[in-house]
């Protein structure tokens, strides 16, 4: 174990200890000699001021005034932990198809630094982090800057929103709820003030965006998730219903470890098939992703759903037959 690591370590022991921790037990943890030990006790104590309180006998552990108040100073992660961050950047930097790259650029280079520091100065080979994104679609850097400002700072915004359904554009005045990334790509939920309703704005089609000086309206989180996570789909509302689907054996062995919602049921039949309900509201994102596993499934409840499926189905086919 480096010493960068032996130090965070040594202070975790020490922090959580209700009773002085032997010198023996720290050798053990820390997998050093008896004199590292107290090397690195003293440098705990005299260059990063812990509260190290004990001898060699009684065994050592944080003052219990003190310990509660200190923390050691700047960013002490081991390496697992570092590994760990640095593999949540590029996921982050990657799947917003580089929006937010040179936002993170200054922790990348700050995690790789204190992991350079405890391998003496081994370079760590990032690209073997791999992101795909599937199909993310342009963003525009300054709006999605102000739309998350305006998230954070809790202040209303105004825009215009050109929505794909109809292509009619429209100016809105909006509390600010929540951003959230979706299938790779960002979404507004916010407070509609023309409309007195909550709604979700994807943030690829907000443009002319201003932040206001007036401070956004916050709703209570119990009605926002009862209003955007209550059903299916990121434009959900209040479920309506449920949809029963039923799955192949062979797409069962992927189906039954998805998450398609937070209330969904699911179980397997006894011929191997997966039988999966999920509450629902608007239809077409439902249908969409039902659709995805074409033969490997079938809407079985509600009726009008499924009917709805069997008419895009044939829609479909009729492409073909042309």
């Amino acid at each position: 174990m480096e010493r960068y690591e032996r130090i965070n370590a040594l202070h975790r022991t020490l922090k959580a200890a209700r009773v002085p921790v032997t010198v023996a037990r720290l050798q053990d943890e820390l997998g050093c000699s008896r004199a590292t030990v107290y090397r690195d006790l003293a440098f705990l104590r005299d260059a990063l001021m812990a509260p190290v309180v004990g001898d060699g006998e009684a065994g050592f552990r944080y003052d219990p005034k003190e310990s509660e108040r200190f923390e050691l100073p700047g960013l002490w992660l081991n390496s697992e932990e570092l590994h760990a961050l640095l593999v949540a950047q590029q996921l982050l930097a990657r799947s917003s198809g580089g929006l937010l790259s040179s936002a993170l650029a200054p922790l990348q280079t700050r995690i790789e630094k204190l992991l350079e520091a405890q391998s003496g100065g081994a370079r760590w080979p990032v690209e073997r982090v791999r992101v795909i994104a599937s199909r993310p679609r342009r963003l525009d850097e300054h709006v999605f800057r102000q739309v998350a400002s305006a998230v954070l700072g809790r202040r209303q915004l105004s825009f215009e929103y050109r929505a794909r359904s109809t292509d009619e554009k429209t100016r809105r005045t909006v509390s600010p709820q929540r951003i959230t990334h979706y299938r790779d790509n960002w979404y507004l939920d916010a407070f509609d003030h023309d409309r007195e309703a909550l709604r979700s704005f994807a943030v690829d089609r907000i443009s002319a965006v201003r932040t206001l000086d007036a401070a956004a309206r916050d709703l209570d989180e119990a009605a926002l998730d009862e209003h955007l996570a209550a059903s299916y789909g990121i434009f959900s509302g209040p479920a309506k219903g449920w949809a029963t689907i039923v799955f192949s054996a062979k797409a069962a062995r992927w189906v039954a470890d998805e998450r398609w919602h937070s209330r969904q049921q699911g179980r397997f039949l006894p011929d191997g098939r997966y039988e999966l309900k999920v509450p629902y509201s608007g239809t077409r994102e439902l249908l969409m992703d039902v659709l995805h596993y074409g033969a490997d499934a079938e809407i079985v409840e509600p009726p009008m759903l499924r009917e709805q499926a069997r008419a895009l189905l044939a829609l479909a086919l009729s492409n073909y037959d042309r």
